[in-house]
């Protein structure tokens, strides 16, 4: 039980040295944990030092070796997609009828009621597993003044002190070379929001980009790109998207999801690629449980690759590289519940980020939250909110074996509610 006081302590704590903003005076255990004690007053972490008996002149709770996680950001979702797998299912989950499916789904059902109950039942979850903060892109079906901006504005105002939400637009570049490209960029920018698409390979791929870049420049916003999201050696839209960053000499956050294809080119156009990505200051997002549910799919046949980028190089070329949720339970990716834990989980056993597991968790806590521009999410440090994760689990191997259902969950000190939602609230959504 976490001691009801606003003065309390976490102590034989095991927390990961790169989750730590100062790690100097703790000794390293193995696999990158540290043993520490954490003292927490008023909601902020007063305190952190190595583990010892001394006394102390509060309570405080002992978490037997316990793993502590900064509170969880998810950097890459589609909240207005969310849960209409059992009213639009995908029949071949392939990547063309997941596009179809949910094309028909929106037109036929997505109203105010509709997208802000399964966009708050993703919070929901998203908040019961630990996620401070989230990124998600919407669909602009019609105009700027898409019903789903509106949802996404009712409800980061109503979530703003328990996830912090942004927004990414989502359509084709086609769509920024027209005048309600132009009203778009003007609604996101009122929004303070991202603006973003999906770059698909074509003719006029470096007009599209140009005027995107263009419009962002001119509104002073940050962009965040769906790219290469198939199996295709020729697909190099990360590639243009970098070149036209350094054309423009953009100074921007960018930010490219998915890149799968990137892993079925040659190792010299990988290289060649990276470096472009590297001088242009992108970051990137694998998205490794959509992707691996959707790439390299044909009926009655084994998939032969994995459907995420060369992680280990990007990496290697100091290149920010993320996992996130993607989509969750539509056409898209029938599966998920929000858990970044569960994103992180397949990310090592798919992406082999184990043996050793080294800073890779700050691929879902510091290196995401520093893309969305949040410097005092996804770390633990003295003066920072206590938002943590405690889990019973003490080593990774124990941490990746088990859903961690059982986790506590802190914010501002003091333990959250962390029982799921019942699906059957959105039963009446799917007759």
């Amino acid at each position: 039980m976490i001691p009801q006081s606003n003065h309390y302590g976490l102590k034989n704590a095991r927390v990961p040295i790169a989750a730590m903003e100062e790690s100097e005076d703790v000794v390293q255990t193995r696999d990158g944990l540290c043993s520490v004690d954490i003292e927490i007053v008023e909601g902020a972490i007063a305190r952190i030092q190595s583990t010892s008996n001394n006394p102390t002149n509060f309570p405080t709770l002992d978490l037997q070796q316990g793993i502590v996680l900064p509170c969880f950001v998810d950097l890459h979702t589609h909240l207005d997609k969310a849960h209409i797998w059992e009213r639009s299912r995908n029949p071949d989950c392939t990547f063309e009828r997941a596009i179809a499916s949910c094309q028909k789904d929106a037109k036929k059902y997505w109203n105010p009621e509709d997208l802000y109950r399964r966009m708050e039942f993703v919070l929901k979850c998203s908040y019961a597993h630990g996620t401070q903060a989230l990124r998600t892109h919407l669909d602009i079906l019609d105009a700027p003044e898409s019903e789903s901006l509106a949802v996404f504005q009712q409800l980061q105002t109503e979530w703003r002190d328990r996830i912090t939400l942004q927004v990414v637009s989502l359509v084709t570049l086609d769509y920024f070379q027209s005048p309600q490209g132009v009203l778009l960029a003007d609604k996101i920018a009122e929004m303070g929001g991202i603006l973003g698409g999906v770059a698909y390979l074509n003719p006029e791929l470096d007009a599209q980009l140009d005027a995107v870049f263009s419009l962002a420049k001119e509104r002073n916003l940050d962009l965040d790109f769906h790219v290469d999201e198939n199996g295709n050696p020729d697909s190099n839209c990360l590639e243009k998207v970098a070149r036209t960053a350094l054309r423009h000499q953009f100074k921007g956050k960018i930010l490219c999801g998915h890149c799968c294809s990137l892993t079925v080119q040659s190792p010299k156009q990988i290289t060649a690629t990276l470096n472009l990505v590297k001088a242009a200051g992108i970051g990137i997002v694998s998205l490794p449980m959509c992707n691996q549910f959707l790439q390299d799919r044909t009926p009655n046949q084994t998939p032969f690759w994995r459907g995420i980028p060369p992680i280990h190089e990007i990496k290697q070329k100091g290149i920010p590289i993320t996992f996130a949720n993607d989509n969750c339970r539509d056409p898209f990716f029938g599966f998920g519940d929000g858990d970044v834990l569960e994103v992180f989980n397949q990310a090592v056993r798919i992406a082999h980020l184990d043996c050793p597991y080294g800073d890779w968790i700050d691929s879902v806590t510091r290196t995401p939250a520093n893309l969305m521009g949040l410097p005092n999410i996804g770390r633990i440090g003295v003066g920072l909110p206590a938002n943590l994760i405690l889990f019973k689990a003490r080593y990774f191997s124990e941490l990746l074996a088990r859903s961690q259902r059982d986790r506590a969950v802190l914010r501002n000190g003091k333990p959250i509610d962390t029982t799921l939602p019942p699906y059957a609230e959105l039963d009446d959504l799917m007759a």
